[in-house]
């Protein structure tokens, strides 16, 4: 694993949220990728969840800018700072990501502040879920 493998990895990640376009998510994230929810306690393990997660959650955030970016020295791990709004709440976040030696996403973890920022996240995300029929 290089660092070089994980930039490329997350060039393609920040041209995916400038554009809007998920396309390209499902051969970035591993086959058995986590994700770790800031709301709930059990993560969620696959690929397909964590794709109709991270698809829909760029749909709720409005105002979304990410700021900063920090690599572990093995290059393996990025953490970015953002923010955004969503349902008029405005929140600051951080994402952690996990990548494999092929530069594939393998573990997502993102955690939020204020708790109003989180609760208006949780509910638009609730609502989508209620909705969420996996295959």
């Amino acid at each position: 694993m290089t660092l070089e493998t994980t930039k490329q990895s997350l060039e393609k990640w920040h041209h995916m949220i400038q554009t809007g376009d998920m396309s390209s998510l499902n051969e970035l994230l591993a086959d058995d990728v986590v994700f770790r929810s800031p709301v709930a306690y059990k993560p969620y393990e696959g690929k397909h969840v964590v794709f109709f997660i991270l698809t829909n959650v760029i749909q709720v955030f409005q105002d979304f800018t990410y700021h900063r970016e920090f690599y572990t020295e093995d290059g393996e791990n990025v953490v970015l700072e953002f923010s955004a709004n969503v349902s008029g709440k405005s929140l600051k976040g951080i994402d952690m990501i996990r990548f494999n030696e092929q530069g594939k996403i393998i573990d997502f973890e993102v955690m939020i502040r204020p708790m109003s920022g989180l609760a208006a996240l949780a509910e638009q995300m609730g609502a989508r879920f209620a909705k969420y029929q996996p295959n």
